[in-house]
């Protein structure tokens, strides 16, 4: 695409369409309005500067979440963000975790079967509802779970940009997983398994 590209204008209206979305995407992991703003604009800039890398194998939504991905990295890692008082865990939430196990350690419930995960992962639907699961997850755990997940930080980067301990951050990030399941079990595969 250039300049004079009669397509710009549709290229535009497609990147103002999701901005929504990645800001939420953005403020799920910083947990910061004017931080997520900032990042998504900078993606934007980014893909605005030269349109024609985007070359269409991607959804246009996959491409811009791709970059802003790597902004949301050099956020964190620069430190250029207000570091915010987290509220801790409450004890239900540990009570709730402990209910999940019997006394041997053993999950009391397993799972149901999942079918085919790469052809469900292929459907845009899922997506929606994981993103929707991860917004219900308490901040700490969201956050720890986005930076190991879909950042793809290790465990040190985490523990330091966060200021918690490695045991700490295992604890949030067993939490994430238990309550992301247990969300896509209801909410996902549950709703998979009705006759339809």
């Amino acid at each position: 695409m250039t300049s004079a590209d009669p397509a710009l204008p549709a290229f535009y209206s497609q990147l103002d369409a999701i901005r929504p979305q990645l800001i939420r995407f953005a403020f799920l992991q910083l947990r910061n309005h004017a931080l997520a703003e900032d990042v998504v604009q900078d993606a934007l800039i980014a893909v605005l500067e030269k349109p024609e890398a985007f070359q269409g194998k991607s959804s246009l939504r996959t491409y811009v979440t791709g970059i802003l991905k790597f902004k949301i990295i050099d956020c964190l890692r620069h430190g250029d963000r207000e570091r915010q008082i987290e509220c801790q865990d409450d004890q239900s939430e540990d009570d709730a975790i402990d209910a999940l196990f019997n006394r041997n350690g053993h999950v009391r419930d397993l799972p149901q079967a999942w079918g085919d995960p790469h052809k469900t992962l292929e459907q845009r639907d899922f997506f929606k509802v994981l993103e929707v699961c991860l917004e219900k997850l308490p901040a700490n755990n969201a956050r720890v779970f986005m930076m190991r997940e879909w950042l793809e930080l290790d465990t040190e980067e985490i523990c330091k940009e966060l200021a918690i301990s490695s045991s700490n951050a295992w604890v949030l990030l067993f939490r994430a997983r238990v309550r992301l399941r247990e969300c896509l079990d209801l909410n996902w595969f549950g709703r998979q398994a009705q006759p339809g």
